[in-house]
């Protein structure tokens, strides 16, 4: 495996395969393997867990995965590697290939042998190095299904993992939905030099351990109203939610400030999730 940390060698295989890294699939490949180790270890990967992987390329983190999980799910959606991974799965018994983007996999597992949609599965982790362009779409995936994992342990742009881990002062949209489902913390920061090709940005490893009991809301009305508090950030988060909610409601927000105790110059990003929470239940109560 110490060879897929060797540019010449990922380049060796990328003109073998007729693969060119593509920027629209996040094909960077990674060549720390420090930066592997940590990720497995943060994973708490053991044997009795079904681990579930977005992009393995030519399997850096995949076979790392293998060696300590009972079984290992991954989604690739370059077809062109495909006989690379039927060669690697006959030394990697507990690896599944699923061809595919993650985003429509009940459509791809209905094509797999054995394999389950993360509906179908019981615990299962996700351990993986994200294309940059679908971060966002893919962490939002896990965490609306039914049947969440346990934890995510993902490498994405170091700007979209500082704003997922964010505090309140610098909180966004992004950062109050992951918060919202789990508790997010940085592992590391990785270099773009850590890579072939180097992307422009730098990344960061993060850890989401899911929380086990969520509110009893209305999830989709709870994300409406917070979208609705951001969608101007030039203007006080009053003003964006009187406009959200009409003028019936403009009193219920005035009285639901100052049960808060917020100053009328308050903005989106200055509320922590508690009292977003808090915000929601009082202008919807009866």
């Amino acid at each position: 495996m110490e060879k897929l940390f060797n540019p010449d060698y990922l380049q060796h295989l990328c003109q073998k395969y007729g693969l060119r890294p593509s920027k629209q699939y996040g094909q960077n490949f990674l060549l720390n393997e420090e930066v592997v180790q940590k990720m497995v270890e943060a994973g708490d990967v053991s044997k009795k867990d079904e681990v579930i992987e977005v992009g393995p390329g030519f399997g850096v983190l995949t076979f790392s995965l293998c060696e300590k999980a009972g079984k290992v799910m991954a989604y690739e959606i370059e077809k062109k590697i495909q006989p690379y991974w039927e060669e690697k799965q006959k030394e990697y018994k507990n690896l599944e290939i699923i061809w595919g983007n993650v985003l429509n996999s009940q459509k791809s597992i209905k094509s797999a042998k054995s394999l389950r949609s993360p509906e179908e599965m019981g615990k299962y982790k996700v351990v993986a190095n994200l294309p940059y362009q679908i971060t966002s779409q893919i962490i939002r995936f896990f965490l609306e299904q039914e049947n969440k994992p346990e934890s995510m342990v993902v490498m994405v742009q170091k700007e979209v993992g500082e704003r997922i881990c964010a505090k309140p002062g610098d909180l966004s949209v992004l950062g109050i939905s992951v918060q919202y489902f789990g508790e997010p913390e940085i592992i590391a920061f990785v270099s773009r030099n850590d890579f072939y090709p180097a992307p422009k940005v730098d990344s960061a490893v993060i850890k989401i351990v899911l929380k086990k009991k969520l509110p009893k809301i209305d999830e989709k009305e709870f994300f409406a109203f917070v979208r609705a508090g951001f969608i101007n950030k030039r203007k006080l988060l009053i003003k964006n939610l009187k406009n959200y909610l009409g003028d019936k409601n403009k009193k219920t927000v005035d009285e639901a400030f100052a049960k808060m105790e917020f100053p009328e110059n308050i903005r989106a990003q200055e509320l922590s999730l508690e009292e977003w929470l808090r915000l929601f239940s009082i202008i919807n109560s009866p």
